[in-house]
Order: structure tokens, then sequence, then C-alpha cells
């Protein structure tokens, strides 16, 4: 065989091998990625059946604070034979109690037209012949209408609500009412309570597991319920504010106290 002949037969045979050893290359590099693939997923194997051996705890947590937010809401009422005579007198009232309040520091944000509205007023009029013990239906007859209008009212600076409420009464308020002592950050207070409830389950649990001679394996369940006991106070129109409109009288004293701040929790574990 010459010299050409021998190159064409190697050329021939060696192409094949080549691609057959690619090939082979190719599917080890692939079955390498599945199986590493799959040794990761191995941990998870099971993760999300529901656990059988579980205990369940409960926990506490309270936190204290001193309110720093008064809320409390004013309402208007005027009444006149036409709509629009009721209305002004209202809007009258409403406006001096607005500026009042701003020109004590409350700010624009704070003070907010909670309802307004106005309703016809009637008397009910008893027919008067009345014969063989019979008396014929009454009737209703239009009086006037009346205006109201209700205006909620946030005050930043506690110690001024008193004096506030007095200052609204004076100025022809029909009712001063709801006044109530909250924390503006809430969201905080909250989520300091729920740590120290969680910590309090969290001590329960360990400690029921050394009990029972097993070990704590991962949290499965958990629940909340808050709870702010409230803290509410009523300044009641009638004689009170007769006499502030007169006097100018100093406004009441009205104690903030504390806020308490309640969380429960359920913690379930699961336990091996």
């Amino acid at each position: 065989m010459d010299e050409r002949a021998v190159d064409k037969f190697i050329e021939a045979t060696h192409w094949p091998r080549t691609m057959a050893a690619t090939a082979l290359g190719f599917l080890a590099l692939f079955l390498l990625v599945l199986t590493v693939s799959a040794l990761k997923e191995f941990r998870f194997i099971g993760s999300g059946v529901t656990a059988t051996n579980t205990i369940t705890v409960s926990g506490e947590g309270e936190v204290f604070a001193v309110p720093d937010l008064a809320t409390f809401s004013v309402t208007i009422q005027e009444e006149a034979k036409e709509v629009k005579d009721a209305q002004d007198v209202a809007t009258k009232k409403s406006n001096d109690i607005y500026a009042y309040l701003k020109g004590e520091g409350v700010e624009e944000k704070d003070i907010k037209t909670a309802d307004y509205s106005v309703y016809p007023q009637y008397d009910y009029l008893q027919a008067s012949s009345c014969r063989d013990g019979y008396c014929p239906p009454g009737r209703q007859e239009l009086r006037g209408f009346q205006v109201s209008q209700t205006l909620t009212v946030k005050v930043r600076d506690t110690e001024k609500a008193g004096d506030l409420l007095s200052g609204v009464g004076s100025l022809g308020a029909s009712s001063v009412s709801g006044l109530s002592f909250t924390i503006d950050d809430q969201d905080a207070l909250d989520a300091e309570a729920r740590g120290k409830a969680i910590d309090d389950a969290r001590s329960k649990a360990a400690e029921l597991a050394k009990q029972l001679n097993v070990s704590l394996v991962r949290v499965v369940g958990f629940s909340e319920n808050g709870y702010y006991p409230p803290m509410p106070y009523a300044y009641g129109m009638g004689g009170d504010v007769a006499m502030a409109r007169e006097s100018k009288a100093i406004g009441p004293e009205i104690p903030v106290g504390e806020n308490k701040i309640v969380s429960n929790v359920s913690v379930t574990y699961e336990i091996r």
C-alpha cells in the first residue's frame, strides 16, 4: 500500500473515533450536572410534608408607653327654616373653631371633616277632630333643616387637650366627644411586644422539649392576637359648655396615663 493510501485510511478511521469520544464526553458532563443538581435538592426532599410530631406553646409580651397623641371629635349642629340659613351659621362656627385650633398649634393635616349632612326636620301634627272614638291620622309638617358637621382633631401636644376641649366648646360646638390617647408610632410598639411574646414562647418550648427529652427541629406554625386596652374619655356638653362660653373657664385636667400593648402568640414546633 502506497503512502497516499495509508493517509486516506488513517483519516477515514480517525474522525469517527474523535466524534464518538466527544459525544461520550458531553454525555458524562450531562450526567455529572444531573447528579450535582440532585444532591443539592436532596436536603429539600420532604420539606413540604406536614410535620406529625409537634408541640405547641403560647407566649405573651407586654409593652407600656405614655401616649403622645390625643384625638377627639367636635360636632356643630344648627337648625333654621331654610337650608342656607342653617349652613351659614354652622359654617361660621366651624370656621371659628378651625381658626382657633390652628392658632393653638394644631396642624392643618390634623383637622379633618369626618361628616357633613343636612336633614329636614318635621313636626308631627295630630288631628284635633275625633268623633265616635275615631281619630284621623296626623300629618308631618316641615319645620326646617338641620345642618351637622363633625370635625376629627388630632392633638400632638397632649398637655393641651383639656384647654382645647374647653376652647372649642366656647366657640359654639354642640358636642365634643370621643377623646382618646394613643401612640403615634404604634407599629414599633407592636413589633416590640411581639418580639417579647416570641421570646416567651421560645423559652417555654425549650423547657418543654427538655422535659420530654426531644429536640426542636423547626417552626411549622405561628399565629398572633394583639390587644390594646382602650382608654376612652368623653367630655360631655351641656352645663359645662354653657359655663365655658360665659366665663372662659380653664380647661379640665385630663391625665394621659399609660397605654399597654399586649401580644399573644402561638408557636408550633416540629420535634424529634
